[in-house]
Parts: structure tokens; sequence; C-alpha cells
């Protein structure tokens, strides 16, 4: 990864903090992509840009950000959110909107902001974070899995759009990760009838063949690999990083 520019979105924490971390690690110089409240929460490490990929503007913000780098080789299009568990009887609209904005819109538009700064790259590679609801589903949990269905079909047309460009263009399907947000989730269900966060915590790790759940660095060192020339042969795929979960 040497001299290669990367660009995480949704860089400051999580998933794409470790991914971010990992890239850098290997060689790669990362700027980070995020909200403006989440960039002031991070440390600083990496040079970061205010966007929230929610907006009409995230396409021409993305192309004005990957242009202002002079090339770019790499972009991970990581930024995404969760809603709460909520069944089909209590969906609400404006929360479907802004999450289908942000996962979908927001991967679309990256994609697509970079797209002409990526094809002047000879190891250009997209690696988009969908999940394990991007092919299964979970109860109430229907506007998340649309969202990562969504992804998942951005992903495969991409890499036919973009195939010519000499663009490659792959996701990486995490299944529960024990990230802070997850953790937040699980106590938040707690106050209304769910189990203690450890309880949750253990079960999840009991419904995989690996007795654990995947971490951060799992999903991490699967993303490197598919933004790195190991993977040159790969496009339009999708690989779970879940534990194996059953």
């Amino acid at each position: 990864m040497d001299g290669r520019r990367a660009i995480v979105t949704g860089g400051a924490a999580g998933l794409g903090r470790a991914i971010a971390d990992r890239l850098a690690a290997a060689g790669a110089t990362v700027t980070i992509v995020d909200l403006a409240e989440a960039l002031e929460r991070a440390d600083g490490r990496y040079p970061g840009h205010a966007l929230d990929l929610a907006g009409e503007d995230a396409r021409a913000g993305m192309a004005r950000i990957a242009d202002g780098l002079g090339g770019l080789d790499i972009l991970v299009a990581n930024a995404g959110v969760v809603p709460p568990w909520r069944g089909l009887r209590e969906i609400d609209g404006a929360e479907w909107r802004h999450v289908m904005a942000v996962n979908t819109w927001g991967v679309a538009a990256a994609i697509g902001g970079c797209a002409d700064t990526l094809a002047r790259s000879d190891h250009a590679a997209i690696v988009a974070m969908a999940s394990i609801n991007g092919y299964r589903a979970h109860p109430a949990q229907t506007l998340y899995t649309a969202s990562k269905h969504a992804v998942i079909g951005i992903v495969r047309s991409a890499a036919l759009d973009l195939g010519p460009s000499g663009i490659r263009v792959n996701a990486v399907a995490p299944g529960p990760i024990a990230t802070d947000a997850l953790i937040a989730r699980i106590a938040a269900r707690h106050e209304t009838g769910g189990p203690p966060v450890d309880d949750a915590l253990a079960a999840l790790d009991a419904e995989t063949a690996l007795g654990r759940m995947a971490t951060e660095a799992d999903v991490a060192r699967v993303a490197h690999f598919l933004a790195s020339d190991a993977a040159s042969g790969m496009t339009g795929c999708v690989l779970p990083v879940e534990a194996g979960l059953v």
C-alpha cells in the first residue's frame, strides 16, 4: 500500500477507523470523511473532511475531496447508520428516508463522486460496507435490511459500470461486531425489556462456528485484502465476515 491514497467515509470511529488504521499501517495515506461532530471527537491522526453523505451535494462533495488529493487509489464507502429495532407496524417515515439517504445514496454518491479520480489510478479499488443483512433478514430490522440489500445491488452494478475504467468494486458484509454502537443499542433495548448486555453478547458469540463474534480487526483485514492487489481479479464480490454465523 506504500504510496497509495485512500479515502474512508465514516472513518472517524468504529469500523471505519479500524479500516483506516489498517490501511495506514500497510503504508497508505488515509483521508477520512465524516460528519463534523464525529471529526471533532476524533484524535486528528488523519486529515478529515466534514461532509454529510445524506445531502444532495454528497457526490459533488466527494468529487471535490478526491480531486483535492491529487489522485486516489482506494475508496472505502463505509459510512452508514443503524436505526433502532422497529417493526413494520411502528415504521417511521422520516427515519426511513434518513437511513436510506445515508446507507444507499451515501454509498452511491461516494462511488460516483470518486470514480473519475480513481480511474486515473493503476490500482483503483472500492470497498463498500454491506452487512449480513444484505442477504438475510432479522425481525424488527426491515429498514436496515432493505438498505443493506440495496448496498449489495449498488456494488454489483458499480462493478459493471466502472470495470471498463479499471476500477474494482467489492463489499464486506460483517455480522454482529461488538462496537460501541452495538453495545449502546443492546443497552437501550435492555431498558425496554431486552436481555442484559453481557447475556446478549454471549448469545451472539454462541451463534457462530468460531464461538465468538467477528471483530473490528477482522473486518479491517478483509477490507485491506479487497483494496489490495491480492484481490486484483475480484470485482462485484461480497465477502461475509461473521465468524461462521449459523
